[in-house]
């Protein structure tokens, strides 16, 4: 029998795990089968630590890649298919998090304006406010439909099928109202329809647009994508004062340590804070 294909099949019938996420899952496992002496179902932990050790990849794709035998080696302890679980303690090299890039709020004022050069102008316009005033990632923005608009917030379908509702502010619902009266009667159900394939606007689709408007906008393409926008967002509420668990809930993420990667933008707030509040932050008296 094929375990790895009887775990697959478990994941997608009860926890409702997309389908990139499932053929992730597929790949690392196959490989780790395929590479590893007498394959999964035989190894011990020094095979599959020697396994990960050896693989010349990024700490994030080794990540991934435990992060999968660790799922498949549970479950088959669950199901009592297996007694010892080879994976239960694995080593792994330690990720150095790269810093999330983001525009300042002018770069994104900027940005916004420059929708109105563009063809399609009011379609832009109003996916450049719903990312940056909902922190949507850009899959959930290009395939949005209509039923999400809930008036002053938006209904989202995330990842692993979990639902999360994020408000819109006031800027951000009259665009997207003014992109919905354009767009009329369209029977899509996508709130940004195409005529292509998806029914909807794809993510290279408005990935080549956002380009373009950078341009128009004066700041270097390179620094601008979806997801540039997606964390602008996230930095922007931090240093404002929003609170880290409202954040991860408006941006969906399961773990709160994938958020805290947006406490980079503190450290500069905080010496502000106390320059501005501290009673002897200001007092000359004490300077030498």
């Amino acid at each position: 029998m094929n375990y790895i294909d009887v775990f697959l099949e478990a994941l997608s019938a009860e926890r409702g795990r997309s389908t990139k996420t499932l053929a992730s899952y597929a790949s690392d496992l196959h490989q780790a089968d395929e590479n590893i002496s007498g394959g999964l179902m035989n190894a011990t932990a020094n095979d599959v630590q020697n396994y990960l050790s050896h693989l010349q990849e990024r700490p994030s794709s080794i990540a991934r890649k435990a992060s999968a035998l660790r799922g498949f080696y549970k479950f088959l302890m669950l199901e009592k298919i297996i007694s010892e679980n080879p994976a239960a303690n694995l080593e792994l090299p330690k990720r150095t998090r790269t810093l999330p890039k983001f525009l300042s709020v002018d770069e994104i004022e900027l940005l916004i304006s420059s929708a109105g050069d563009v063809r399609n102008a009011t379609r832009l316009r109003a996916m450049l406010e719903l990312v940056y005033a909902s922190g949507l990632r850009v899959s959930e923005l290009c395939e949005l439909p209509m039923t999400a608009n809930l008036g002053d917030k938006l209904l989202i379908h995330g990842k692993g099928a979990k639902e999360r509702i994020v408000p819109m502010h006031e800027r951000a619902r009259a665009a997207l109202h003014k992109w919905l009266e354009i767009r009329g009667n369209d029977k899509s159900k996508y709130v940004f329809p195409s005529t292509g394939k998806s029914g909807h606007i794809t993510r290279d689709g408005f990935f080549k647009i956002l380009k373009k408007c950078a341009v128009l906008a004066g700041i270097d393409p390179n620094r601008v994508s979806p997801h540039v926008l997606r964390h602008s967002f996230a930095s922007h509420l931090l240093a404002g004062g929003a609170n880290l668990r409202a954040i991860q809930t408006m941006l969906g993420h399961e773990d709160i340590s994938t958020t805290q990667i947006y406490t980079h933008v503190l450290p500069e707030k905080l010496k502000e804070t106390v320059q501005l509040h501290h009673p002897l932050a200001t007092n000359k008296d004490f300077e030498k």
